[in-house]
């Protein structure tokens, strides 16, 4: 099934929560989702406390960027318009299609027209929990990542003072930055809070997990239930994948290896020693570096080489193909990956094997659990969430028609 959602019903559910008076909250004898994680007990795994998983609360929302439906509105806008790029052809939802998973469809996200991206799109339903964003946690917010992947060479490649200009020759843009920012003409900096602001509202909080931890005890079925003891058990997916956002958000190597078409393919070994001398490598490094360093470029330290933060099972059912690098092509095949001890079907692991977790080891699980592990990890997500792309508002006209035909002579 598809859920579509719209803003007013996103934004009036989270301005409501933030809205009502400290007694009206307290009135209520349902308690609350961080209440319910409170009250939960750490899972404990090989003499180590890790927490449990949780209903989502409330969305975090930046002191200097409160959510407002008018503010939304315009964040919805500017995610569908090309504008916010640099030849038109990349707007957010080019990456994070609605109507697949949020994210894009292939092992490699789209890249800026003449070049090949090198990681996988992830999915930006429930991105608001994460507290650092990308695969290497190379921003801190999401007007960060908004900015970086609007600017990103091999992404957006757009540059601000285009941006601006094309949002200052939409009338509609001009009045709404005004009405929401009090621009005078609208500011770029302001766009990316736009969006982040929207990205806010795309969260999934009513999944069979979430029903189930709220008390609903026939949300989960009895397969899933063993699911859940080999989740926290036997499988150890638990030791990254806890808490409300199933994500510890840590940087990790659990053995990816590279993907076999990003090593073929001329254009992406471009893109990729491109991103190798732009995050500042040596001239080694540069020429025989083979896979993805990851977190490497964000402190330079050795043992960083080839991890990546954890990213969150929520929405997961709707975001194949999987991992950093789209390797691994369905949830099946990444239960396999990890049963194996972190080595893929053909064999293959990390192109840095010397950081290799060592919480990655071969687990042992026979065909029913893997069945089990996996029906409970559909619990995870809910319906599909989709949403009808907005009508995006015209450019000013600069010349009339006798203005024109008098340049024309």
């Amino acid at each position: 099934m598809k859920k579509t959602i719209t803003l007013s019903a996103c934004t009036a559910t989270l301005l409501l929560a933030a809205s009502l008076p400290a007694y009206a909250q307290q009135e209520t004898s349902t308690p609350t989702a961080e209440e319910i994680a409170a009250s939960l007990q750490p899972v404990t795994l090989d003499g180590i406390n890790y927490p449990a998983l949780a209903p989502l609360g409330a969305v975090p929302t930046p002191p200097d960027n409160p959510t407002t439906p008018e503010k939304v509105e315009l964040g919805k806008l500017l995610f569908f318009d090309g504008r916010l790029g640099g030849d038109t052809s990349t707007p957010c939802s080019a990456c994070h299609n609605p109507n697949l998973g949020w994210d894009f469809p292939a092992d490699l996200s789209l890249g800026y027209p003449g070049t090949v991206h090198w990681r996988n799109s992830q999915t930006i339903i429930n991105s608001a929990y994460y507290n650092k964003f990308f695969w290497a946690g190379s921003s801190k917010s999401l007007e960060g990542q908004a900015k970086s992947a609007a600017k990103g060479g091999v992404a957006g490649n757009g540059e601000d003072d285009m941006m601006e200009a094309r949002l200052a020759l939409v009338p509609d843009y001009v009045e709404r930055f005004n009405n929401v920012f009090g621009d005078n003409y609208p500011k770029i900096s302001n766009a990316w809070k736009a969006i982040a602001a929207f990205e806010r509202t795309l969260v999934q909080t009513d999944t069979p997990l979430d029903n189930y931890l709220k008390g609903d005890k026939s949300a989960l079925s009895k397969q899933q239930l063993r699911g859940k003891s080999l989740f926290e058990g036997k499988a150890k997916c638990i030791a990254c994948h806890n808490g409300a956002l199933a994500s510890d958000q840590k940087n990790y190597n659990v053995g990816v290896p590279t993907n076999l078409r990003w090593e073929s393919d001329p254009l992406a070994q471009i893109t990729f020693r491109y991103e190798l001398y732009a995050k500042g490598s040596n001239e080694k490094m540069y020429r025989t570096t083979k896979a993805d360093p990851g977190v490497y470029f964000r402190g330079k330290r050795k043992e960083m080489k080839g991890t990546f933060r954890t990213p969150s099972l929520r929405y997961t059912k709707y975001t194949a193909p999987y991992m950093h690098n789209g390797a691994i092509a369905t949830l099946e095949e990444v239960v396999d990956f990890y049963n194996r001890g972190g080595v893929a079907a053909d064999g293959r692991s990390t192109g840095f094997p010397k950081t290799k977790s060592s919480k990655i080891k071969p687990l042992g699980l026979s065909d029913k659990e893997k069945a089990d592990l996996l029906a409970f990890l559909d619990a995870f997500s809910g319906e599909r969430m989709v949403m009808e792309y907005p009508q995006i508002p015209p450019y000013q006209r600069l010349f009339n028609e006798e203005e024109l035909a008098e340049a024309k002579k």
